[in-house]
């Protein structure tokens, strides 16, 4: 099955319902909408508390405001609550309604069919998080060398110890948050303990920048050998994915994951792991790449995360033109694994409401993006797009010398419900291509193809399409989503 997430950003749509509002005042008929469009997974960004100091940081970094107020022009002091990825405590943010309200939400996800999926950051934590005093060394500590040889990935901490900041090896720190010390056995074991509360308030975890946690990846972060250290020579994620499904087997875990990661932790016990390279193809108008990436192999393939869209990301309005974004979205939404969506694509928004905000500007939807999932997502919950057995089908030149086929990307959906032939011209122009049609579906009598994304229909003959393939000669960015049909000749 290919299940779909729907991505929220807790405490702007809150704001959206009024102010002071809290999990308790969702709608029944928000919930039910998000139902009734196929989602099997509702992730709640940022229900986590925040602290005073993330807040402040959050509110004093120049570079920061003006980004908040690009896309907020009327911003207001206490629309910036802080990072939802600088935690203070792993308990429900109290403006929101707490534990208990978030405990009541769940159980109305549940009459509905949706899973609840929260956050979990397991790389860093707020400056003033409670193990600051109480556990001093779970923290990365460093020297005033580290200090004056990188001021912007360390910091000296009230009680004057030296800490370095939470951060990538491509980036300088973050500054509202403190790294974790995964060096530490200690620490390792207090973070399953974290990982394990959290399972017992969800069915699922999306695990921020999960691959920093790799012995390797931290080496190179912080600049250690992997083998310094004997217990930090194994993986901290198969031990914590094992133990939480001890307790809970169908737990999912999510990995925000990049750099070709993807493989390794699926391999460590993830259900999923996003696909940024998908992505980024897409909206780099990488045609000929696309089916490259396609090709990974089923046991791994079916567990990625595709996305046109996340808060990391720009909105795919302001990236795409209509008909690429149909394109695209055809493109990713119908490969298997998680359909993964964020609140406010599905209507065309346009402003990339930074994490740190509570409030985003008010949008009108875009009628041609409405079209675009109105039409998809019917086909993305039919039982061949959950379900259906997926082949990635060969695109040949439809001349010698015609080199269009290689922007061309092609599936098969085979189900007893009906078969679906997918079919992409991903690129600003006209092309042509035969795609290979696979030898297990009929060799005679007549294909009826009847195009799901508009009002086209077509007969082929079958011995045609069996021996050349279906001939497609269309313009630019043109996506068709075939609903198969075969009668046979008398």
């Amino acid at each position: 099955m290919n299940p779909s997430l729907y991505q929220i950003n807790t405490k702007v749509l809150l704001s959206e319902i009024g102010l002071g509002s809290t999990l308790n005042d969702l709608p029944n008929s928000f919930l039910d909408s998000i139902a009734a469009r196929g989602f099997a997974w509702v992730w709640l960004l940022g229900v986590w508390r925040t602290g005073p100091t993330g807040q402040r940081i959050s509110r004093a970094r120049t570079e920061w405001r003006r980004e908040y107020q690009e896309v907020l022009p009327d911003l207001h002091e206490d629309d910036i609550c802080g990072s939802p990825f600088a935690v203070y405590e792993y308990s429900t943010d109290p403006s929101i309604g707490g534990d208990h309200e978030l405990a009541l939400l769940r159980e109305r996800l549940e009459q509905r069919g949706l899973r609840l999926l929260l956050d979990f950051v397991p790389n860093h934590i707020a400056l003033d998080h409670r193990w600051v005093q109480e556990r001093p060394d779970f923290l990365l500590r460093g020297d005033v060398t580290d200090l004056s040889r990188e001021p912007d990935c360390w910091t000296t901490l009230d009680n004057g110890t030296i800490a370095a900041y939470g951060k990538d090896p491509h980036y300088p720190g973050w500054p509202d948050t403190l790294q974790l010390n995964f060096f530490n056995a200690h620490l390792r074991a207090a973070m399953i303990g974290e990982l394990r509360s959290i399972a017992t308030r969800c069915s699922g975890v999306r695990c921020d920048m999960a691959m920093l946690l790799e012995p390797e990846v931290f080496a190179r972060t912080w600049g250690f050998r992997p083998e310094a250290r004997e217990e930090f020579r194994v993986p901290w994620w198969p031990e914590a994915i094992e133990q939480v499904r001890r307790d809970h087997p169908t737990f999912m875990f999510l990995a925000e994951v990049y750099w070709d990661y993807e493989t390794k932790l699926q391999d460590h016990g993830f259900s999923y792991t996003y696909d940024k390279v998908l992505y980024d193809r897409l909206v780099h108008h990488e045609a000929s790449r696309l089916t490259e990436r396609l090709r990974l192999p089923a046991s791994y393939g079916s567990r990625m995360a595709h996305f046109l869209e996340n808060h990391d990301e720009p909105r795919i309005a302001t990236k795409l033109e209509p008909a690429e974004h149909k394109a695209a979205a055809v493109v990713s939404y119908l490969a298997p694994g998680l359909r993964f969506f964020f609140d406010g694509q599905l209507e065309g928004k346009r402003a990339r409401v930074p994490v740190h905000l509570r409030r985003g500007p008010r949008e009108e939807p875009d009628p041609r993006v409405v079209e675009i999932y109105d039409l998809l997502l019917p086909i993305i919950n039919s039982p061949a797009g959950k379900g259906g057995s997926w082949q990635l089908l060969r695109c040949s030149p439809a001349w010698d010398g015609n080199p269009t086929h290689a922007n061309f990307t092609a599936y098969h959906i085979a189900h007893d419900s009906g078969d679906l032939l997918v079919t992409v011209n991903y690129a600003g122009y006209q092309g042509q291509c035969f795609v290979q049609i696979p030898q297990a579906l009929p060799h005679t009598g007549t294909a009826h193809l009847k195009d799901l994304l508009s009002d086209a229909e077509y007969d082929r003959d079958a011995r045609d399409l069996s021996t050349k393939g279906l001939y497609l000669d269309v313009e630019g960015f043109r996506a068709h989503v075939f609903s198969l049909r075969w009668t046979t000749s008398s």
